[in-house]
C-alpha cells in the first residue's frame, strides 16, 4: 500500500522560504534556476511528504527523528499528491546521486540511488531550518553527488570511554553532514571497549583503567586517583551499527596489533612476549609490551576478529599496526625463531609477516583490512588498505603499489589539535590546525598520475581522546571542522571557497543549535597581525565576520581603558605590553577573549642568520620568526616555533648598530613527552664589528634548568655591555635515553623570540 506521511502544523513554524542551495553544507555540485518561475515553492506550503517505495520507510523515519530533534512536529501518515515533497529512488542513478527538483502543483521532487534520497532529505532538513527565518526564495534545481567515496570521521573510545547514546548522537552529525563512514576506536594500551565472549577478561580487566595521568604530568608522574572503565556488549554494538546503517554510515571498527595492545595483555598476558603481569596504561603515549608474534596469538586474535566481523558488516576491518616498538621482538626467543623460519631481515619485516597472517585470515572470511600506514613497513599485505596519518607520502606509495588510501594526515585532519588562540582553548596534545586549514585540504595529491589517483578513496578526520573526557569536549574538538571536512570530501573541486563557505558557516550554526551540538566558536576569535615598525610594533585586529564589533584593552600601554577598535586605526605599541580584544554580535561575545603579549625589544625586525636551518617541519615564518614580538606558548603552537633536531645551531642577530645591552630574554620549550628538550649548553658572544667576538655567558645543563621560568623564557644577562652584534650557540640534547617517549630518536630544541634589550 502506498505510504504518505504529512508535516503537520508546519506553518505554525515556518516563514515563507525557499531551498536555498548556497545556504547548504556541504554545498551541492551544481544548481541552477527553473526556466518557469510560476512553479516556485515556499516551505510554508509544504504539508506533505510521500513515496511509493517501501525501501525508503526507513529513511522517512530518520527524516521525521531529525525534525522531532530540532523541535519540529512530528511527522504522521497522510496521502496528498500536491504540497508535498515526493521521494522517488531511481536505480538510474548512482548510490549516493540525487536530484531535487520544483514541480507544478507547489511539489519538490528528490530523485535519487540508494543513498541518494536520504541525502536528498538531509539537504531538505537544512532548508527547513533555514525557513523559520528567511524571505520567499526560488527553489533551485540541484544535482548532487559526492566526490570522494570515503568520507569519514574517527572516535577513539578507548583513551575515554563515551557512552553509546553519544556514539549515536557523533553518528547523526555524520550523517547530517553527508558522510558515510565513521571508524570506531575501540582498542588500546588504556583501555579494551569491546565485549569478546570467548575472552571474557579483556572487557572484565582490559576495561578498567585505575586512573589517568594529570595532563602532561609524565615527568614526575603524576595520576588523578580517578578509576576510567567501560564497555559495549555485543547488543550495544548490534544496537549502534543498526542505528548507523538507517543512517547510511557504515562502522569500521579498529582492533589495534600488533602494537598498542597493553590492555588486551593485562587480560591474557601469556600472547605477550614476557608474558609479565600488564595492567592498562594510565599515560599517553606508547607501549613496549606488544603481541607475540607466534601462532597461539594469531589465533587468539583470529578469534577476536571472528566475533568482530559477526558484529560489523563493514567491507573494512581496521587492524591499527602503527607505533610498534620492536624491543620486546628484538630479545624475544619466538619472534627470532619466527625471523629465522621465515626468512624474515628484520623486525620491520617481521611485523609485515604478522600483518600478512591477519590479512590473509580477513581476505579468507570477504572483508578486507585497513591498516595505518606503517603497515606499509616491511612491505605491504596483498589485500591491505592505508590509511596515511604520518603526512601523505604511505598514501603515495599505497597507491602506487595500487592499494586503496584513505587520507588523514595529522596536519589537516588531527581533531584533537587546537583550532584557536592556544591560550583560550581547552588542553590538548598540541598542534594547530584551524578550520581554514581543514577547509583548503585536498586529499588527492598531485604527483599521482591519473591512474594512481583512483585509489584514493577520500579522507577521515580522527578525534583522539588523551586529552578529551567529556563528550561536550569532543563535539567541540570536532565540530565545525566536521563541517570543512564534509566539503572537502562532498563538493570535491566544486567547493565555492572559503569565503562562501564561512558566510554558510554562520548561517549553519542556527542549524547546529537545534541540535545542541557543543561547537567551538573559535572562528569568531579576534587575531592580531603584527606589523614591525621603527622598532615599534603596529597592530591590526581581524576577525572573519564583519558583522558585530571588537572591544579592546592594551594593558601596560598608554590606553589601558576599555576602546572600541576602528579599523583606519591600528593600535602602536612603543613599550612591551598586554593586548585583549574579543568580538562581539549584538550585545553578546562571540569568540574567546584574545590575550597576547607584545614583545618590544632592540632585535624587533633585525636580521637573524643561522648556521643551520631550522628543520623543514618547524620553520613557518623562517628566522625573522625570533624576532617578530610573539612570545611562543606551551603546550606548544608549531606556528609560533622554529625546531632544529640532532643539530646544534650558531644564530646572529645584527642589530644594526651598536648600543649598551642588558640582558637576552631566550623563548625556548620544555615538552619531553612530545621529544622537546632544553638545550644542553647555550654560550652567548658579543661584537661590534661582527667578526671579532667576545665570550660573554656559557650557561651549564643546570644552569638552563634552574633558569627556565614558566613562562617559556631564560633570561641572560649581558652586563650593560657595547656591541651590535649578538651570537646564540646551542648545543642540543643527544639522543632520547631509555624509557623516555622517543626513546633513541634525536631529541628536538625549539625556539620562539630572542628579545634584547
Amino acid at each position: 500500500m502506498k505510504k504518505v506521511l504529512v508535516l503537520s502544523a508546519l506553518q505554525l513554524f515556518f516563514m515563507a522560504a525557499g531551498l536555498q542551495a548556497q545556504t547548504i553544507v556541504p554545498n551541492p555540485q551544481s544548481q541552477s534556476e527553473k526556466e518557469n518561475k510560476t512553479d516556485d515553492v515556499k516551505v510554508s506550503d509544504l504539508q506533505f511528504i510521500s513515496t511509493n517505495n517501501p525501501g525508503l520507510a526507513s529513511d522517512l523515519k530518520v527524516f521525521s527523528e531529525f525534525m522531532s530533534k530540532m523541535g519540529f512536529p512530528a511527522i504522521i501518515q497522510k496521502e496528498s499528491a500536491t504540497h508535498a515533497i515526493h521521494l522517488i529512488k531511481d536505480d538510474a542513478y548512482r548510490d549516493e546521486e540525487y536530484r531535487m527538483l520544483c514541480k507544478a502543483n507547489q511539489v519538490v521532487e528528490i530523485r535519487g540511488g540508494k543513498d541518494g534520497v536520504f541525502y536528498g532529505l538531509m539537504s531538505m532538513l537544512q532548508v527547513i531550518e533555514q525557513g523559520q527565518r528567511q524571505v520567499a526564495l526560488a527553489v533551485p534545481q540541484l544535482h548532487d553527488f559526492p566526490a570522494y567515496s570515503w568520507r569519514g570521521m574517527h572516535l577513539d573510545v578507548s583513551r575515554h570511554f563515551f557512552p553509546k547514546e553519544f556514539v549515536m548522537k557523533y553518528i547523526d552529525l555524520l550523517a547530517m553532514h553527508k558522510m558515510n563512514t565513521f571508524h570506531w576506536h575501540l582498542t588500546d594500551d588504556q583501555g579494551w571497549r569491546i565485549e569478546i565472549k570467548k575472552y571474557p577478561k579483556l572487557t572484565e580487566i582490559g576495561s578498567k583503567r585505575k586512573e589517568s595521568i594529570v595532563e602532561k604530568n609524565f615527568d614526575p608522574y603524576i595520576g588523578d586517583g580517578m578509576p576510567v572503565e567501560g564497555f559495549y556488549t555485543q547488543d550495544d554494538i548490534r544496537e549502534v551499527v543498526k542505528y548507523a546503517q538507517s543512517r547510511h554510515v557504515n562502522i569500521v571498527p579498529e582492533i589495534e596489533m600488533p602494537g598498542h595492545a597493553q590492555a588486551a595483555l593485562s587480560a591474557y598476558p601469556e600472547y605477550s612476549c614476557t608474558k609479565n603481569t600488564f595492567e592498562p596504561l594510565t599515560k599517553w603515549g606508547v607501549s613496549n609490551d606488544v603481541y607475540c608474534t607466534d601462532e597461539a596469538t594469531i589465533h587468539f586474535l583470529e578469534d577476536i576478529l571472528d566475533e568482530v566481523m559477526a558484529l560489523f558488516p563493514s567491507k573494512y576491518i581496521h587492524i591499527g599496526g602503527d607505533e610498534v616498538p620492536k624491543d620486546r621482538w628484538k630479545v624475544c626467543p619466538v619472534c627470532q625463531q619466527t625471523m629465522k623460519t621465515h626468512h624474515l631481515k628484520d623486525e620491520n619485516e617481521l611485523q609485515s609477516y604478522f600483518v600478512k597472517q591477519i590479512d590473509a585470515y580477513v581476505t579468507s572470511k570477504g572483508r578486507n583490512i585497513i591498516g595505518w600506514d606503517e603497515i606499509l613497513e616491511g612491505g605491504l599485505a596483498q589485500n591491505a588498505a592505508v590509511m596515511s596519518w604520518r603526512g601523505e607520502e604511505g598514501g603515495i606509495a599505497a597507491a602506487k603499489q595500487k592499494h586503496n588510501v584513505v587520507m588523514t594526515p595529522g596536519d589537516y585532519c588531527y581533531f584533537d589539535h587546537c583550532q584557536g588562540n592556544k591560550n583560550n582553548e581547552p588542553l590538548s596534545i598540541g598542534g594547530y590546525t584551524p578550520i581554514q586549514k581543514v577547509y583548503s585540504y585536498q586529499p588527492t595529491p598531485a604527483v599521482l598520475n591519473a591512474d594512481e589517483k583512483k585509489y584514493i578513496l577520500g579522507a577521515q578526520a580522527n578525534v583522539w581522546t588523551e586529552y578529551i573526557a567529556t563528550t561536550d569536549h569532543v563535539e567541540y574538538m570536532a565540530v565545525p571542522r566536521l563541517c570543512a571536512l564534509a566539503e572537502v570530501l562532498w563538493s570535491g573541486d566544486s567547493k565555492p571557497g572559503w569565503t562562501d563557505f564561512k558566510n554558510r558557516l554562520r548561517i549553519h550554526f542556527d542549524y547546529l543549535d537545534k541540535f545542541n551540538v557543543h561547537y567551538a566558536n573559535s572562528i569568531f576569535d579576534v587575531t592580531a597581525v603584527r606589523k614591525i615598525v621603527d622598532n615599534k610594533v603596529v597592530v591590526t585586529l581581524e576577525t572573519e565576520y564583519e558583522n558585530g564589533l571588537i572591544q579592546y584593552q592594551m594593558l601596560g600601554g598608554d590606553q589601558p581603558q576599555l576602546q572600541l577598535y576602528k579599523k583606519d586605526h591600528p593600535l602602536v605599541f612603543k613599550h612591551s605590553g598586554k593586548l585583549r580584544a574579543e568580538y562581539y554580535e549584538g550585545t553578546k561575545d562571540s569568540g574567546h577573549m584574545l590575550e597576547e603579549e607584545i614583545l618590544v625589544h632592540k632585535a624587533l625586525g633585525k636580521t637573524i642568520t643561522s648556521t643551520i636551518e631550522p628543520s623543514t617541519y618547524y620553520n613557518e615564518g623562517g628566522l625573522p620568526k625570533l624576532a617578530d614580538s610573539k612570545a611562543g606558548h606551551a603546550p606548544r603552537l608549531s606556528s609560533e616555533w622554529l625546531g632544529w633536531s640532532g643539530k646544534n645551531p650558531e644564530i646572529t642577530i645584527d642589530l644594526g648598530d651598536v648600543s649598551k645591552l642588558n640582558n637576552l630574554d631566550i623563548y625556548t620549550l620544555k615538552e619531553e613527552m612530545n621529544w622537546i628538550y632544553l638545550p644542553q649548553q647555550i654560550d652567548v658572544s658579543l661584537s661590534t664589528d661582527g667578526i671579532n667576538y667576545k665570550p660573554l655567558k656559557s650557561l651549564t645543563a643546570k644552569e638552563i634548568e634552574e633558569g627556565y621560568g614558566v613562562d617559556n623564557k631564560l633570561s641572560i644577562p649581558l652586563d650593560n655591555t657595547k656591541a651590535r652584534y649578538l651570537k646564540l650557540a646551542l648545543t642540543c640534547a643527544p639522543k632520547i635515553e631509555k624509557g623516555k617517549p622517543g626513546e633513541g630518536e634525536e631529541a628536538w630544541v625549539f625556539l620562539s623570540e630572542l628579545a634584547v634589550n
